[in-house]
């Protein structure tokens, strides 16, 4: 039995790879889901308007997207952030570097591939008090894509991409 046990896990593993290697696929061939080359450091908008306007607050604090009220905003390194309450804003304005998303708020799992997508806000996870948001788009889950895998792995091959990525030009 054991023996059928590691045929098992092994051919999961490689329907995983197979299937991170389609999506990586769907990633640079599919121009509909293909954001154009950024080369901002921070995924902001015209406005310069980080998050689309979700509290960095609320997702760490509470583990919730929740969008904010323009009412409430910091500006943080060229960039704007919205909170749901003055409450928010203060602890923001206290220790800003705890609440920015990683990858400038760009998609973790595209940084990890190389590449700099947009975000869908509500697609995040919170892990050991770091914000990492995600693609999400009809054909292609950046998020569940990177349950998938091994966190630490794809932490230490996005941050050494990022150190590329984050460079303004």
């Amino acid at each position: 039995m054991p023996e059928k046990d590691g045929k098992s896990k092994l051919i999961n593993k490689m329907k995983t790879v197979r299937s991170i290697t389609m999506a990586l696929a769907l990633f640079f061939i599919s121009g509909h889901i293909m954001a154009q080359v950024d080369k901002k450091a921070l995924n902001v908008d015209d406005s310069k308007i980080a998050l689309q306007g979700y509290s960095p607050v609320s997702y760490l604090d509470l583990g919730l997207a929740q969008r904010g009220n323009k009412d409430f905003k910091s500006e943080h390194k060229g960039a704007v952030y919205y909170f749901t309450s003055s409450e928010q804003k203060k602890r923001f304005n206290k220790d800003p570097e705890k609440y920015l998303p990683q990858y400038g708020g760009f998609c973790a799992f595209g940084i990890y591939a190389g590449a700099k997508f947009r975000v869908d806000p509500n697609k995040f996870i919170v892990s050991n008090g770091r914000l990492y948001l995600f693609l999400n788009d009809i054909e292609v889950d950046a998020k569940q894509l990177w349950q998938a895998e091994n966190e630490y792995a794809l932490i230490k091959k996005a941050d050494t991409n990022w150190r590329k990525l984050s460079k303004a030009e």
